[in-house]
């Protein structure tokens, strides 16, 4: 059996510089590689991590195709400060946090539309 793993996850981006302010001052994300096209995103023990893919340097009719990525980004905090911290920093939310039968949750938007779910960390 080969086993596999997810490690970077690709976001398509308009502005890879202004996607890592967004995701480093606003969700509180780490830049942990800046090689130029390679931005990634994230925390180096947790999780998968963010690629921020400016495409449109390489083909500029490249389409953007905003909307739910799918993608949970998780915290160590209760989910209603997380919410209100990132609030307070200009994070769009589609809406507050709620509690689902299957947990809490609520789901924001980067600066080019696209939309991640944030969610509480199960310990």
């Amino acid at each position: 059996m080969v086993r596999t793993w997810t490690a970077v996850v690709a976001v398509v981006v308009k502005d890879r510089r202004r996607s890592k302010r967004f995701f480093r001052d606003k969700v509180g994300m780490k830049v942990l590689h800046d090689w130029g096209h390679w931005v990634v995103m994230g925390d180096k023990r947790r999780g998968a991590q963010l690629h921020l893919c400016q495409m449109r340097e390489f083909d500029p009719k490249f389409p953007m195709e905003k909307g739910n990525t799918g993608i949970l980004i998780l915290t160590d905090q209760n989910i209603e400060r997380a919410y209100k911290r990132m609030k307070s920093k200009g994070v769009k939310f589609v809406a507050p946090p709620k509690k689902e039968e299957w947990g809490w949750n609520c789901v924001f938007k980067d600066p080019d539309g696209n939309e991640f779910w944030l969610m509480p960390h199960e310990k």
